[in-house]
């Protein structure tokens, strides 16, 4: 019965914040769907920590978007998608969060906490450093060869990109250590000073390593405007109408599953650092 009712509560939060974020431009029709979702599966099964951390990746991610969104809106042709995500983002971003939150109820143990919060981590290092990363004055270099590339362009990284990465990375690290002593996960020490601070710091590595890993993934799948003559994420066609066609990398590989992928291989980081340590 507390299942379900958590699970209700989850669902009407879930459906005011996807209400509220859709007519603010940050969630499409079908990413309030996908919002709905994710946060009462994650707040139903995990319980008010999770969701809390998944709103504070959420809302920081969202307010991001909208800085200096003027000088972004000339990238916006790099871009498979523009800043209001869709269903396929929203379970791209919290879809591995969710997955946690499930293997937590099925099987409870601190570690599904640890995989929790890396994923949260991840994405929400990926989005600080795609947001802030393209304002940057350095040109970017690509994380693969390090050729310096367009702004914008998949794959490119600066310093002031992996900054963000970081901080939003450690954001969320430092509110997951809070939130595992609250939860009275008693991981690596938690109870201490030093335990709470190593917790912190599991959990912010993991999120900048998932975020560099977005970065080598995403560089492997690029597609390119013959009538434009540009590189673009956008496929089957360009911003322009135009079709595009592979240039390098898998076909299957787009922006969402890049960011799917990287957030697993976060969760996994934290839950292997925290195994190692415990």
């Amino acid at each position: 019965m507390q299942i379900l009712a958590r699970l209700l509560l989850g669902l009407a939060l879930a459906a005011l914040i996807g209400f509220a974020a859709y007519r603010r431009g940050a969630l499409s029709k079908s990413g309030v769907a996908g919002a709905i979702l994710i946060g009462a599966t994650i707040f139903g099964l995990g319980g008010w920590a999770w969701g809390v951390l998944l709103v504070v990746f959420f809302v920081s991610s969202s307010a991001l978007s909208h800085f200096k969104q003027a000088r972004k809106e000339a990238l916006a042709e790099k871009f498979s998608k523009g800043h209001q995500r869709d269903l396929a983002q929203t379970l791209a971003n919290g879809g591995a969060g969710a997955l946690a939150a499930l293997a937590n109820f099925l099987w409870p143990h601190p570690v599904w906490w640890a995989a929790f919060a890396g994923a949260m981590a991840t994405v929400n290092a990926d989005t600080w450093a795609t947001e802030l990363g393209v304002l940057s004055k350095t040109q970017p270099r690509l994380v693969t060869n390090g050729r310096a590339v367009e702004v914008g362009t998949s794959g490119g990284v600066t310093s002031t990109g992996t900054l963000a990465a970081l901080a939003g990375a450690g954001l969320i690290g430092l509110m997951a250590a809070g939130f595992g002593w609250a939860q009275g996960f008693n991981w690596l020490n938690i109870y201490s000073t030093w335990g709470a601070i190593l917790a912190a710091l599991i959990v912010s590595l993991a999120g900048l390593v998932g975020s560099l890993f977005d970065s080598w993934l995403g560089a492997q799948a690029m597609y390119f405007c013959d009538h434009c003559g540009k590189e673009t994420e956008r496929h089957p066609r360009h911003i322009c109408g135009h079709p595009t066609r592979s240039l390098r990398g898998w076909r299957w590989l787009d922006n969402d599953w890049v960011n799917f992928i990287s957030s697993v291989v976060g969760a996994a980081l934290a839950a292997a650092f925290w195994w190692w340590l415990a």
